[in-house]
């Protein structure tokens, strides 16, 4: 058996307290047996006003915040999803001018780097009548590729909040061969609380792959408030864990059995028409 733990974040603008909290959460995903584990968006840089000075930093592989990442996942023999850290190099190397990349990257449990994914989907909406704007892409360049990686647990798809609205991602995280997707988020309170849930549990049952939802989940400043309602969702669609508000940790079984049961009796996949056509 394969268990997977969801850590629900509620970062601030010290990042010194956000790692601790997340190395609180990570060591008790350990203790209670998960093979990996995802941390939130922005879990250990939440301050727009930090990201540029963490971006540079965490260009390096001796950053700081991913040196943390590397030494959990070795300390703890867990696979570690890494929420996201912004990042000032496109994966080619190039710099970024005058913004940087919202990154995903996962360690395996060794701490070693085995995939990065770059936010492709940013978050540019006026939320609340017009009277909230968000620009993602004020401070993030989008970037350009899915990414899959091979886990203990099964592949991996790789997908980060925003994300969750573009069906085509999760389809073609499904093409190539996800078993699980991750999405890492940082979900606003008014549309989280209005679209949350029903575009995950969408997207489970259109890719028939698990779904490991984490999120922020509570008030980060005056200005700023997350939905958390923080999921882990089955290929059928089924919410079997989550957690409501504030700061705590979900986990479950990852079972490839169901898994292929449900894309055995319903296989979706083997049905699609409309990809074949241009």
């Amino acid at each position: 058996m394969k268990f997977a733990a969801v850590i629900q974040m509620v970062s601030k603008k010290n990042i010194d307290d956000n790692l601790e909290s997340a190395h609180h959460w990570l060591n008790e995903a350990s203790r209670q047996g998960a093979d990996l584990a995802v941390l939130p968006e922005n879990f250990a840089v939440f301050s727009v006003k930090q990201m540029t000075d963490a971006g540079i930093k965490e260009s390096e592989t001796n950053g700081r915040i991913r040196s943390f990442l590397s030494s959990a996942a070795c300390d703890l023999g867990m696979w570690i999803v890494g929420g996201t850290v912004p990042c000032a190099l496109r994966p080619d190397g190039t710099a970024v001018e005058n913004r940087l990349r919202s990154v995903c990257r996962v360690y395996d449990s060794t701490g070693s780097e085995t995939a990065r994914y770059d936010k492709i989907h940013l978050f540019d909406a006026d939320v609340s009548a017009g009277l909230k704007q968000y620009r993602e892409s004020d401070t993030f360049e989008h970037g350009e590729k899915t990414v899959t990686a091979d886990t203990p647990l099964g592949r991996l798809g790789l997908a980060v909040c925003y994300d969750l609205r573009f069906a085509e991602l999760f389809l073609g995280l499904r093409r190539s061969g996800a078993d699980i997707i991750t999405l890492p988020s940082a979900f606003i309170r008014e549309t989280g609380d209005a679209h949350w849930e029903p575009l995950i549990r969408a997207r489970a049952i259109e890719t028939q792959t698990w779904i490991l939802a984490a999120n922020q989940g509570g008030v980060h400043s005056r200005n700023q408030e997350t939905s958390g309602d923080s999921m882990i969702v089955d290929p059928w669609g089924r919410v079997v864990n989550r957690i409501q508000r504030g700061e705590g940790i979900i986990i479950s079984e990852i079972d490839s059995e169901l898994t292929a049961q449900v894309r055995g009796k319903m296989p979706v996949h083997n049905h699609r028409r409309l990809d074949a056509i241009s």
